[in-house]
């Protein structure tokens, strides 16, 4: 996501067409989760636009379809189509990712295991589950997540549900987020973080404290965590990424700062073509 309409004019210039503002988004932030490949496969041009508009250290975490992973439940799948069209992004693609379902239980891991066994090696993956029964005994699924050298994403959603709703945004995100245990462990070197916060950015800083040392920690044991901040709105999302970033590194000084974003234009300027 980098075209919110609540960031144009305050993140994104407003007289940006489209097929630039992911440049623009790149300016404050060094990650994107692809969800948009979740509902239907970009042409291979599309993505070679994203790739064109972002450095080769820019991350992005992309989703497979939902015919593989909601519909088909990962068996009887063909993903030529889908590795053909991510193909140029080359090392940008941080980590595939393998969204399942909250009916994807324990009694399927041996699906999993196959499916993750038959994706091309030399890809990185990471898998999401939303069952609350890997949380409570994780042990078989970590273990057949580091055969495969792929990562556990955690979505935190604990400070979120901690309250009742305030607000619409909160009150839609009430009904459809997921209400997982927390999980703080790494599986491989490159961990991810999913965080959902409220839309009282104070609140939402404060509910994310206890990640800040763990992901210092990551980045001590030399991993290379990559973190992803929500509300239900997400209108301050990339400046509380910016913020969190500034939370780690002040525990971290050695951490790289994020990139600066482009001035935005006046809003008293007149758009030009050139």
């Amino acid at each position: 996501m980098w075209s919110l309409k609540a960031w144009q004019g305050r993140f994104v210039d407003r007289a940006l067409p489209a097929g630039e503002r992911l440049r623009a988004y790149a300016g404050w932030c060094d990650a994107v989760e692809g969800n948009t490949t979740f509902y239907a496969t970009p042409a291979r041009e599309t993505v070679a636009s994203w790739a064109a508009q972002t450095s080769p250290s820019f991350r992005f975490v992309v989703k497979l379809p939902k015919t593989v992973t909601h519909e088909r439940r990962l068996t009887d799948v063909d993903l030529g189509a889908f590795w053909h069209a991510m193909e140029p992004l080359g090392p940008r693609a941080h980590a595939y990712w393998i969204q399942l379902p909250g009916s994807f239980g324990p009694g399927d891991l041996s699906v999993l295991e196959t499916f993750l066994r038959r994706l091309p090696a030399h890809l990185p993956y990471a898998v999401e589950v939303r069952h609350r029964d890997f949380f409570a005994e994780p042990g078989p699924l970590q273990a057949v997540l580091e055969k495969a050298g792929a990562e556990w994403i955690p979505f935190d959603t604990t400070k979120f549900f901690a309250h009742p709703p305030t607000s619409d945004a909160e009150r839609d995100a009430w009904t459809k987020k997921p209400r997982m245990p927390l999980r703080t462990t790494a599986v491989t070197g490159r961990p991810i973080i999913r965080y959902l916060g409220r839309d009282d950015p104070a609140a939402t800083v404060a509910g994310w404290q206890p990640w800040v040392p763990i992901v210092a920690g990551w980045l001590r044991e030399g991993r290379s965590p990559t973190v992803f901040l929500h509300t239900p709105d997400n209108a301050d999302a990339p400046s509380l990424a910016r913020q969190f970033h500034d939370d780690v590194r002040a525990i971290l000084p050695s951490l790289q700062p994020l990139p600066t974003p482009a001035p935005l234009a006046s809003p008293d300027e007149p758009p030009t073509l050139f």
